[in-house]
């Protein structure tokens, strides 16, 4: 890549932030100091020059009229978005005071701080690097960041030993593939190329998902089952491998741990008993079995990834932990295209603990708070839930009055009067006009950061490719200046961004190669599995866990139906999921205009006999409710939605949505079976058509 000169044109690598498990590398070009536009990297295999529509807007991002680029104190109402531009030194002067003054009242005082935030950037340098230090350094409470992964984490952790599996590269040469719980085309390009590399070679495309996504369009089956019936499906498969004797016996005795329990539950579930559960024929079953079996004894690979949306219902971790076993029954692991994959995080060796300084907290051991429930959370009194009320609330990499479910309570806890409340952000978000006071944070191409993958097994390095924009600062030089304005002098405070990103992998990468291309693979192998070696304590896939025995769970997977099972409400028939518009990323880009205009409206996809029972018509605006809340939407008759399930597109911010509101109004606070996660897809609706009042006549 060139180096700057002044008034020049010259290219600068960089990473993609966003929550994609795709982790692009970026090239910037810049001229005269200005970002003139974003690519994907093409000397980086996995990007391979490629970006989602949304990323390659990147500019557009940055330089939006509307980003903040000026520290902002509140003038009128939480919640009114009314703000006066202040100085950096009023802002942290008044910030510091603040919560000095909670951290003075004594032991433990500091608990009613809480930090909030998750992956509006999924750098670890301006995710939890510095930030983590100035909360350890306070005391201030921890925060359970589990609003997106951690059920499917949990499962994986419970039965492969971590968010370990197949090299997504490998997934070119399977014959086989099942796409479930995922709509790469929308959330995973970069690994439906792969998918369609292998299907231009031969392979089968089957897509798992209650809705038909626009990756189920372009597969050769679609099976859509109930939200939440995942592991009566896999169960069901098990049983079928089993019955006709579709197994590697050899691996399954070697590499494996409880198949004897796991072939004794399996059994119980014939393919009639989950055909009635999931809402498909036993026919698909059966055909699913013979497809998977079918590849064992022609011996080829079959392989399988899967993606979160499958673990965001009571039972996600069982249902992510009966998937992943399915691999070990067949042998699929001896081949490099063969296995499963949902996460490949596991496989790098972040120093977490040189980034984010628990040693800091001194002994201390405040209290956790699980940021799915933060909507209970900040309208609990003291003492309710561990320790004090919380008082004061820093955002950052987060938006969650969009985001957080249940978002009724979420909106009551942010317009407290007394609760103080800082947003680091770049516009003006949902939360955002709650704030007392909103700092302006750099984008991805002002910075440094360093990244892992979640879909890949590379590591990235972004280089700040322009100067902050106005006064915007980094995430982690804002608590620098915070920490040096509450008397925090410890060395650690004072370390540069670039030596962060050094320190991240320790001497596991090579940042002189990071430097030079912006990536560095990881030495792995290609068939990780393939002789055992999982990451568990016995080094076998436990199809047993001990370790969930201990605490008080099945150690089996097993299906656990959801908080709010199909069927089970008269007054709420319908099921909702509610997967994320395709241009859109959680609520971040929702801003965007070109995108916006792209997505149109926020609308809910009906099939069009659950339409007709109720006289909606297509494009007509309609209510969704329940016994939490209500959101209005326009209703879009669509063969993307199954009989019975009705798909909120989100995440719209509220005030771009109709009646200032958007779909986790209806959502529900009820958590996983374990890892703590958020059940957004167990949820129970109805929908009817919404009549404006008449105008009134005032002649």
């Amino acid at each position: 890549m060139n180096s700057p000169t002044p008034d020049s044109t010259h290219t600068v690598l960089g990473a993609c932030p966003h929550d994609c498990p795709d982790t692009c590398s970026l090239v910037t070009t810049v001229r005269n100091g200005i970002a003139i536009k974003v690519q994907g990297n093409p000397a980086h295999a996995h990007t391979d020059g490629a970006l989602c529509t949304k990323v390659s807007r990147y500019t557009e991002r940055t330089y939006h009229a509307e980003r903040i680029l000026f520290p902002l104190k509140r003038t009128g109402p939480k919640g009114a978005g009314q703000f006066e531009r202040v100085s950096w030194d009023t802002a942290l002067a008044d910030i510091a005071a603040r919560l000095s003054s909670i951290v003075g009242r004594g032991k433990d005082a500091a608990q009613a701080i809480l930090p909030y935030s998750y992956a509006g950037t999924m750098g670890l340098v301006q995710g939890e690097s510095m930030a983590s230090r100035f909360f350890h350094r306070l005391g201030a409470s921890l925060l359970d960041r589990t609003i997106c992964a951690t059920a499917g984490g949990a499962g994986l952790k419970h039965t492969l030993g971590g968010k370990v599996g197949m090299r997504v590269e490998q997934f070119a040469h399977a014959k086989l593939i099942l796409i479930w719980g995922s709509n790469s085309i929308g959330s995973n390009l970069h690994f439906w190329r792969y998918a369609q590399l292998a299907k231009r070679n031969g392979a089968k495309l089957i897509c798992i998902d209650p809705r038909r996504t626009e990756t189920a369009d372009k597969c050769h089956e679609h099976i859509a089952l109930l939200p939440g019936t995942d592991a009566a499906l896999a169960l069901a498969l098990m049983h079928e491998l089993i019955r006709n004797d579709w197994l590697d016996h050899d691996y399954l005795e070697k590499y494996t741990l409880g198949w004897d329990a796991l072939r004794d539950h399996a059994l119980q579930w014939p393919p009639a008993r989950a055909a009635k559960i999931c809402g498909i024929t036993e026919d698909q079953i059966t055909a699913l079995a013979l497809d998977y079996g079918g590849a064992y004894l022609r011996g080829e690979p079959a392989a399988i990834r899967m993606n979160y949306g499958l673990q965001r219902v009571k039972g996600g971790g069982n249902a992510v932990r009966a998937i992943a076993s399915l691999p070990a029954l067949t042998g699929a692991w001896r081949h490099a295209a063969g296995g499963v994959l949902l996460s490949s995080s596991g496989a790098f060796a972040v120093d977490r603990g040189a980034l984010e300084r628990p040693d800091l907290l001194k002994g201390r051991t405040p209290r956790t708070i699980n940021m799915s429930t933060i909507g209970d959370d900040l309208l609990r009194p003291a003492s309710t839930n561990g320790g004090p009320a919380v008082e004061a609330l820093v955002v950052y990499n987060s938006n969650p009055v969009a985001v957080a479910p249940e978002s009724s309570k979420v909106v009551a806890g942010f317009a407290r009067e007394d609760l103080f409340t800082v947003v680091l952000e770049h516009f003006q978000t949902d939360t955002a006009d709650y704030a007392d006071y909103i700092l302006p944070a750099t984008t991805q191409l002002e910075h440094w950061d360093v990244h892992l993958s979640y879909g890949h097994t590379d590591a990235l390095l972004n280089q700040p490719a322009i100067a902050p924009l106005g006064e915007a600062k980094p995430n982690t030089q804002i608590f620098r200046e915070l920490a040096q304005r509450m008397g925090m002098t410890d060395p650690c405070f004072a370390e540069s961004d670039e030596s962060l990103c050094r320190l991240a992998y320790g001497d596991a990468v090579d940042f002189e190669v990071l430097q030079r291309q912006g990536y560095c693979t990881l030495p792995l192998p290609d068939a990780p599995f393939a002789t055992g070696g999982f990451p568990t304590p016995s080094g076998r896939c436990e199809f047993v866990s001990e370790r969930l025995a201990a605490m008080g769970l099945d150690a089996l997977p097993t299906y656990v139906p959801n908080h709010e099972p199909f069927g089970s409400s008269k007054e709420f028939p319908l099921a909702m999921i509610s997967p994320p518009a395709r241009n859109f990323l959680n609520s971040s880009f929702v801003n965007v205009k070109s995108l916006r205009d792209i997505e149109g409206e926020p609308l809910l996809e009906m099939h069009a006999s659950d339409a007709q029972a109720r006289g909606i018509a297509d494009g007509q605006t309609v209510r969704v409710f329940n016994q939490r809340g209500e959101y209005r939407v326009m209703a879009r008759i669509s063969a993307r939605a199954r009989p019975g399930v009705v798909n909120g597109l989100g995440v719209w911010w509220r005030k771009l949505g109709l009646a200032g509101t958007n779909v986790n109004e209806v959502t529900s606070q009820a958590l996983t079976d374990m890892g703590g996660g958020p059940t957004f897809y167990d949820c129970l609706v109805e929908v009817k058509p919404f009549w404006p009042a008449a105008p009134v006549n005032s002649a």
